[in-house]
């Protein structure tokens, strides 16, 4: 698994933007042909981690894997993202 930095990489957040995967609304997982975002995409990294290597990771694994849990909590945290980034005067918007 890999991370991309959508802000560094601005032809393929536009191309995502135009198949409808809007970062700015959550996070986007690419697995093989499939495009995954927001909640869906974070229940689906969290439910593949078997090993955490922190402590963080442990919770957010757990805290994930449950469907029920991410659809709850998941848009939340897309707000709390939004306020800080307004907060600290950077754009919420990639493109």
């Amino acid at each position: 698994m890999k991370i991309i930095d959508g802000r560094k990489n601005l032809p393929l957040i536009k191309s995502l933007l135009d198949k409808g995967f809007d970062l700015d609304k959550g996070a986007i997982l690419l697995k093989n042909e499939d495009i995954f975002h927001g909640a869906n995409a974070i229940n689906i990294i969290c439910k593949q981690i078997n090993n955490p290597s922190s402590s963080l990771l442990l919770l957010l694994s757990r805290l994930f894997k449950s469907n029920k849990r991410t659809n709850i909590i998941f848009p939340l945290l897309v707000r709390a993202r939004r306020f800080a980034l307004i907060s600290k005067g950077i754009s919420v918007s990639l493109v």
